[in-house]
Formats: structure tokens, C-alpha cells, sequence
């Protein structure tokens, strides 16, 4: 594709000139790749750390971490938060409310209508036990809230007590209108991504099964998967983009896990005839379950989400595909897209973009926006994107990056499940120009120097007042913006006086 003068050919002679130019420097690192041999998924996984961590040493990181994901906690939170019609009962010091809260605060759910309860754990109660505290929680949320389901979940001081959450439950059920779902979420357990698989596997029970088998064509009908997971600081207008797009196809989205989700269409979810995982961090795990219970396949699993212009395009064509939707429907989409991407640019950025020709880049951001970035910030912008750092392990979406990276020639150094410490030690390593990330990351660039930084990625220095997507061809726009505005930023004079 080009953009008028605008030099962003895909798939053409110029990547070979590019990537050529990546190999050298300082990247001498390659992503671990090659584990696609006949071993099992825990022995590529394995191999690919001990590949990894022979070229990427991170000293006094073997027993400590400095985190920049959240507890399992908020993960749990994060899915409890986007079900309505259910509350959460925490069995905790009261600092761990702020953490729920932050879950809630993902989704913008408004105050008045979070039913959350904490039992405020005190040191006696670590010391004494706390059990009657927790049944007096249960029995006052229950009357309080009247919900259909209530999460009753341990946190990391329950945990070191050994609370039996699940018999308390059990114990106290009869007596209890809502079904208690029990839940223990210490910090040893996992991070956020852990805890959103634990809380979407906690939701399995209440799937209803089709009493009938269907017969001739199924009809289009989908379930969403995991959008949460997604460091757009407005990442519901990813979701809105998605359904919007669907809806344009006549493919019917049935249930979201989970997002402004009635406890009625959680139930429902069985009647879908397809699930669509929208992220690379989470899910996939919760969806080979529903597959297996439900007997409702994954789709779209093994290419990068639609983030930039060819990505979204090969999106839209495996939704239609996989749909059996005509290539005259799904096409016009395309070109439409394709075509306000172009005109835009080449109205806005004619002079602009060229500047982004062979800056080496580090990126640092989830796999759900980060996989696909590194297509669009090669082929598109023709960065070289030196690092990735990813927050999370991915075990279910390396393939998809080892094929991207492959395709497009690149040599470039991953690292997975980077915190903060490891990803500063890393842009410290690396001769960048630029690094693409969140706030964390830009003060990170201005300490060790490094003049470009784009604050992309949540948590955001930027206000947003105006939900703007990152999927699909409007995202591409979104993501630009701030790219062209924070390269102006950096190299503004800071000694100009207006005064």
C-alpha cells in the first residue's frame, strides 16, 4: 500500500532494505523461535526462556520484582466488574478495596452501583482467625446487594492463614440467597492476567448447554472474549469497534467476558457458534474450555488482532472466511478503511511520516496491542523495532509473534513478562532512538536519555475525554496521533519563555 508519497510499501523490496539495516547494530539477539518441533507446549515455552535469558541476563531479579502488573486480585476484579447483577465480598485488610476498585475503575462503573464488601482484616485477625467475621460479611452483602452471585475471594492474607473459603461457602449456602462463589486470589497465585483466567473459569458453571442439536447451517452468532485485557487506556471503544464491525457482517454477538454483561446473557453464552478471544495476554485457556464443554470453537486465534492497516485486513478476511461471508460484502469494508487511512495521511502527515523511516524503536506493551504493532510499525511506518518487552508470559500467542517476526525478517529482541526493572535495564542495554509504551516507560526514556518516548499504552499521563479505539483503521489514526504529537514534543524547545 502507499500513501501518495508517503513511503509505507507493504510487503515489497523496501522491507528487504530495512530489515537488512535491523540486523546490525546492537540487536544481536534473536526472538526464540524454533520450538515448533515435536515437544510439548511446556518444553517450547521452557526453551524459549533458557534461549532468551542466555542473551538477556537481569541481575538480583532470581527471588524479587518490580512489578508493573497488577495481583491476581484486580484480575479477578477486572472480571467480576463487567457482570452486573453480581457482587464481590473480599476477605481482606481494607487496602485491598482500593485494589478491587481498580477493577471496577477498568470498566467506569459508577459508584453507586459497585457492590463490594471488604472484612477489613485487622493483625488480631491474622493472629485469631477470622472466619465469623467473613460468614457476618457474607450474610450482610446478601441482604444488601440481593445479587444473583457473589465472589467471595481470598486475598493474600486469607491465604497465608489458610481460610477455607470454599467450605465456609459451602457451610453457609443454604442460608444464602445469591450462589457464593469462592475464590482464593493471593498475590502468590499470579498476577492480573492469572486472576482474569481464574475469574472467566469461575463463570464456566453457569453456561447454560443447548438442550437441541442444530441442524443445517449454524447461525452467526459469537461470543467476546477477554476485551478488558487490553492496555488502550479507552479499550471499550476497541470493543465497540468490533461489534460494530460484526454487526456490519450480520454476525450477532451473543455475550461479552465481560463488559456491561447481564447475568441473563453470561447464561446464554451456550448459544453461540463461535468464540473470539480479544487479547493475546488471556482467554485462550477459558475458550479451549468452553470448546470442550460447549462445543463451541476458538477462531481467529492464530493471527495478530486487527491493530494497523494490513492486520486489520487480515482480520476482517478470516472473519468472512471462517463465516462464509462473499468477498463483495467483506471487501467494501476493506477498501473503505484502506482509503480514509490513506486520505487522512496524506492530507495531515504527507511530510510527517517520512521522518519515521529506520528510527529504531522499543516497544513495551501487552501482547494483544503489541503483536500487532510490530507489523504496523514496520511495513507502514518502516521502524525497526529493535525490543519488544511484553508485560505478560503469552504461553497461548507466541507462535503468532514467532510467525510475524519470521515473515517480516526480523531479528528482534523479546522478552516476555517484563516488569519494570527488567524493561529499564533493557532500553538502558539498547542503542534505540525511540521507545513506544505507556507513562512508566517515558520517564524511564527521559532518565536514561533516550529524547523520543510515545505515551501510548495505560497507564497514560494523557487526559482522554473521547473514547478512541486502537483496532481497526480508525485506530491506526489514533495510535499516529500520539506518535506525531509526543516526536513534536520532544524535540520542542524547553528554553523558549512566553513571557
Amino acid at each position: 500500500m502507499k500513501y501518495g508519497n508517503v513511503k509505507a510499501e507493504v510487503a515489497t523490496g523496501k522491507k528487504e532494505a530495512v530489515t537488512g539495516y535491523a540486523k546490525h547494530g546492537n540487536v544481536k539477539a534473536e526472538v526464540a523461535t524454533g520450538c515448533v518441533k515435536r515437544i510439548s507446549h511446556s518444553q517450547a515455552l521452557e526453551k524459549q526462556e533458557e534461549k532468551m535469558s542466555a542473551e538477556t541476563t537481569f541481575d538480583n531479579c532470581n527471588h524479587s520484582k518490580d512489578p508493573v502488573v497488577g495481583c491476581a486480585l484486580e484480575g479477578i476484579a477486572t472480571t467480576v466488574a463487567g457482570i452486573k447483577d453480581v457482587s464481590i465480598v473480599i476477605q481482606s485488610p481494607q487496602g485491598c478495596a482500593s485494589t478491587v476498585a481498580a477493577g471496577y475503575d477498568a470498566h467506569e462503573v459508577d459508584f453507586t452501583k459497585r457492590k463490594v464488601g471488604c472484612t477489613r482484616l485487622f493483625e488480631s485477625d491474622i493472629v485469631m482467625g477470622a472466619s465469623e467475621k467473613l460468614k457476618g460479611m457474607i450474610k450482610e452483602a446478601d441482604q444488601s446487594f440481593d445479587s444473583k452471585v457473589m465472589f467471595v475471594v481470598g486475598t493474600c492474607a486469607a491465604d497465608i492463614i489458610g481460610e477455607d473459603i470454599a467450605g465456609l461457602c459451602n457451610q453457609l449456602q443454604p442460608d444464602i440467597k445469591a450462589k457464593l462463589v469462592p475464590l482464593m486470589a493471593g498475590g502468590f497465585r499470579g498476577n492480573a492476567y492469572d486472576g482474569l483466567e481464574m475469574g472467566l473459569e469461575a463463570l464456566l458453571p453457569f453456561i447454560k448447554k443447548r438442550q437441541t442439536k442444530r441442524r443445517g447451517r449454524k447461525p452467526r452468532i459469537v461470543n467476546i472474549i477477554a476485551p478488558q485485557a487490553n492496555l488502550n487506556p479507552t479499550w471499550w471503544a476497541d470493543l465497540e469497534w468490533v461489534k460494530k464491525t460484526l454487526k456490519s457482517l450480520t454476525i450477532k454477538v451473543q455475550t461479552v467476558f465481560s463488559h456491561n454483561t447481564s447475568f441473563e446473557e453470561l447464561e446464554q453464552a451456550g448459544e453461540a457458534t463461535a468464540n473470539i478471544v480479544l487479547s493475546h495476554d488471556v482467554g485462550y485457556k477459558f475458550a479451549r474450555k468452553m470448546q470442550q464443554t460447549h462445543d463451541i470453537p476458538l477462531i481467529l486465534d492464530d493471527i495478530p488482532l486487527p491493530v494497523g492497516v494490513n492486520n486489520t485486513s487480515r482480520w476482517l478476511k478470516a472473519l468472512a472466511t471462517h463465516f462464509k461471508i462473499e468477498e463483495k460484502v467483506v471487501e467494501p469494508l476493506i477498501k473503505q478503511g484502506e482509503e480514509m487511512v490513506v486520505d487522512t495521511l496524506r492530507k495531515r502527515a504527507l511530510m510527517i511520516i517520512p521522518r519515521y523511516r529506520n528510527c529504531r524503536i522499543a516497544v513495551s506493551a501487552d501482547g494483544t496491542l503489541g503483536i500487532g504493532l510490530v507489523r504496523m510499525l514496520f511495513e507502514e511506518l518502516e521502524m525497526i523495532p529493535e525490543v519488544l518487552l511484553f508485560r505478560s508470559a503469552m504461553p497461548d500467542s507466541r507462535s503468532i509473534l514467532e510467525r510475524e517476526l519470521h515473515s517480516l525478517g526480523l531479528n528482534s529482541r523479546v522478552i516476555f513478562s517484563a516488569d519494570g526493572y527488567q524493561v529499564k535495564q533493557t532500553l538502558e542495554e539498547f542503542d534505540v532512538d525511540a521507545v513506544i509504551g505507556s507513562a512508566w516507560e517515558k520517564y524511564m526514556a527521559e532518565e536514561l536519555g533516550i529524547k523520543i518516548a510515545f505515551d501510548v499504552f495505560s497507564p497514560t499521563n494523557r487526559e482522554t475525554y473521547v473514547d478512541k479505539p486502537y483496532f481497526g483503521y480508525e485506530g491506526m489514526i489514533n495510535i499516529m496521533e500520539v506518535i506525531a504529537n509526543d516526536w513534536d514534543r520532544a524535540f520542542r524547545s524547553k528554553e523558549i519563555h512566553w513571557t
